[in-house]
């Protein structure tokens, strides 16, 4: 598994639970819409670890996303800046790519080079 990250700062003070209940619906609302777009080309896009306190989000690629290419770019300049952009509570996104060499996918999808 590969693993980008990405930080910004923020001061998170006290949190309350329904800060807490506004970011888990604010995120699962947007991750809705990046899941839809990264499934146009094959993959998916899930949730991993979140700290809404903290404001870190962890998200998971998996299928096309794992032997594609742009798997960086997607997660950098795509569901990073989105997340960030969005939602002014993310100060960090991680990214895992779990690797599936026999998934397939359309539209930018580029196989890597195998070593045989």
């Amino acid at each position: 598994m590969a693993r980008t990250d990405s930080t910004r700062a923020m001061d998170t003070g006290n949190v309350t639970h329904e800060e807490i209940e506004r970011r888990k619906h604010d995120l699962a609302d947007l991750m809705g819409i990046v899941a839809a777009e990264v499934a146009k080309d094959g993959g998916t896009a899930s949730l991993g670890r979140v700290a809404y306190a903290e404001g870190t989000v962890e998200v998971v690629l998996s299928g096309a996303c794992g032997s594609c290419t742009l798997t960086g770019a997607t997660l950098e300049d795509g569901i990073k800046r989105v997340l960030t952009q969005r939602l002014d509570w993310v100060r960090r996104v991680d990214g895992i790519v779990e690797d599936d060499p026999d998934a397939t996918g359309t539209g930018g999808w580029t196989p890597r080079a195998t070593s045989r």
